[in-house]
């Protein structure tokens, strides 16, 4: 291979596996309902798993960044993946409930670093001055894995069971981590930050109203979003091909959302947020009164997505400016709360539908939207235009 052309092979590797990593934190969202008859449980019940998942994540994110620090990149990245791809072969044999639990943690810890170092790293291995694109290749990874990674894995999970969903994305970390170990150089650590950098970045407001606001609005999207599929099933009557479509067209917003943020989010930052935080809101308020509509759920759930992956890239964006100097603490504190909020808004979808019904969620959600729009409109007067 053209020796020009192997660090865009390393960034393209790291894309396909920001896909994978993606796919199976949230799978479990297009399959609770199959997971739970599988194991003779409600699928509110199952949904537990993605509560476990996220809080993990959030637990350990810091920690473990801190801990691996020294290590050089391409081994630790090797070794991730090595536990990624042996997780889900457990993941795929589980014969109990507690069993698949177990091998979600496994992979959970894979995530915590996969993510405090990823961005960074994509930066590093791309030629002098395309950073920016090699972020834009991640980005467009992570996007995928909403476009096509979910509802993908739904499909397999319908006809083959869902454990081959899990086992195929297992077989794809395999593959990745083949690509990478050929084609990464060593990458020995450097500008991780430590844990002395943490006061400073403590004492940022901006910062840490932009965490504060995080947490509310992930947690406000999970809340309705982690019960999407028994959703529209139980309350609005939709076919299996429905919730396909209904998953498939909230992964195409992705790029609707990714084309608006290039071209815009830099020219008006403040009303970019605000919006998107607003649309959140208002898409979960309308959830219940369009439930027996397909068609308006089809379109809700596209303006729904775009806006909340306007809001997950435009966060990014403003921790890199916020702490610029401490890129990678910064980012692993973000990556935790993002799945604070998720785990957060997983649980309280449970706690929902347990005590109100899942005909509630979204109206649950649209009340966590709103205190994350206060927050938000607190922070955009820190924002300059």
């Amino acid at each position: 291979m053209n020796a020009s052309h192997k660090p865009w092979l390393s960034v393209v590797a790291l894309a396909i596996g920001a896909f994978i990593f993606n796919t199976t934190e949230f799978i479990p969202i297009a399959l609770l309902s199959d997971i739970g008859q599988s194991f003779g449980m409600a699928a509110t019940e199952t949904g537990i798993m993605i509560t476990v998942y996220a809080w993990i994540v959030a637990l350990t994110s810091l920690p473990l960044m801190l801990l691996t620090r020294h290590m050089e990149r391409r081994s630790l990245l090797l070794v991730l993946f090595a536990l990624f791809t042996v997780s889900h072969i457990l993941s795929f044999a589980s014969w109990r409930f507690e069993i698949l639990l177990a091998s979600r943690v496994g992979i959970a810890l894979t995530h915590a670093i996969f993510w405090s170092i990823t961005a960074s790293l994509a930066v590093r291995i791309a030629p002098s001055g395309k950073g920016n694109q090699a972020l834009g290749l991640l980005s467009t990874g992570t996007v995928m894995a909403m476009v096509a990674g979910i509802p993908l894995g739904r499909m397999v999970g319908q006809y083959l069971g869902w454990q081959a969903s899990f086992l195929l994305i297992g077989l794809c970390a395999a593959a990745i981590m083949a690509v990478l170990a050929k084609s990464l150089p060593s990458l020995p650590s450097v500008n991780t930050g430590s844990l002395s950098s943490l006061p400073l970045l403590l004492k940022r407001k901006k910062l840490m109203l932009l965490y504060a606001m995080t947490v509310l609005v992930i947690t406000a999207h999970f809340t309705a979003y982690s019960y999407i599929e028994p959703f529209v099933i139980q309350i609005g009557g939709f076919s299996a091909r429905q919730v396909t479509m209904v998953l498939g067209l909230y992964g195409l917003a992705g790029f609707a959302a990714s084309y608006l943020f290039g071209k815009w989010f830099a020219k008006h930052p403040r009303a970019f947020l605000a919006g998107a935080v607003s649309v959140i809101a208002l898409s979960s308020g309308l959830l219940l009164p369009l439930v027996h509509l397909p068609a308006a759920i089809y379109a809700l759930v596209f303006v729904w997505g775009t806006a909340i992956v306007i809001v997950s890239l435009g966060m990014v964006s403003k921790v890199l400016d916020f702490a610029s100097d401490a890129a990678d603490l910064a980012n692993s504190i973000y990556s935790g709360l993002y799945n604070v909020g998720i785990g957060g808004g997983a649980l309280l979808g449970h706690w929902v539908t347990q005590y109100a019904g899942i005909s509630r969620i979204g109206i649950a959600g649209m009340f966590a939207a709103a205190a994350g729009l206060w927050l938000c409109l607190n922070l955009n007067r820190h924002i300059r235009t």
